[in-house]
């Protein structure tokens, strides 16, 4: 890293602020995104009832952690969102909202594995923001909606390979019509 210039902190604390409202605004339209894709996610994954139920509650997460944005642009004074967003309004969401909840479940959870990191950098973005800006609230805020997407990421990771040998039995089975006449259709856990 190079040296950082002497800085006086008010400057700091100042372009600190108008950044942490604005990147707060896209981290707000970056949950609704969420919320959109986690809705229309776990309506179609009853193949998968473990997967499905930990969408759900990551969905009333997803939804608390907007709330919380909410209260954190309130507090410095910014309105919150009036309508619904588009992904459009931040950076690299046209992209993200054109892989997600658009695939089977394989590209979803691989596509919803790599949106859970760049929510994890986005959310340690802020962080550093809040700090830097003298908003402890905001940044423990910030720090909570960061710890639940840490946690999700981690769990999805665990989770690819038993929804990976899933799908693909599933998948074989269709081919080879044994579907029918298999029986019972294993679960995650039990093809390991």
């Amino acid at each position: 890293a190079r040296p950082m210039p002497e800085v006086e902190r008010n400057a700091l604390m100042a372009v600190s602020r108008e950044n942490l409202t604005e990147w707060l605004r896209d981290a707000r339209t970056m949950e609704e995104l969420a919320i959109e894709t986690l809705e229309k996610q776990a309506g179609r994954l009853d193949d998968y009832p473990e997967l499905q139920e930990r969408l759900r509650q990551h969905l009333a997460d997803t939804r608390r952690q907007a709330e919380r944005l909410d209260g954190c642009m309130q507090r410095l004074g910014a309105s919150a969102l009036a309508t619904s967003p588009r992904s459009e309004a931040f950076a690299g969401g046209e992209q993200i909202a054109a892989l997600l909840g658009t695939g089977p479940v394989i590209q979803n959870g691989i596509t919803g594995y790599a949106f859970e990191h760049f929510e994890i950098a986005t959310y340690r973005t802020l962080v550093e923001a809040a700090a830097a800006a003298g908003e402890p609230e905001v940044e423990r805020i910030c720090h909570e909606n960061l710890r639940e997407e840490e946690a999700m990421a981690a769990w999805l990771g665990r989770q690819i390979p038993a929804v990976t040998r899933q799908y693909l039995y599933d998948q074989a089975a269709r081919r080879s019509g044994a579907e029918e006449v298999a029986g019972p259709r294993p679960t995650a856990d039990t093809l390991r």
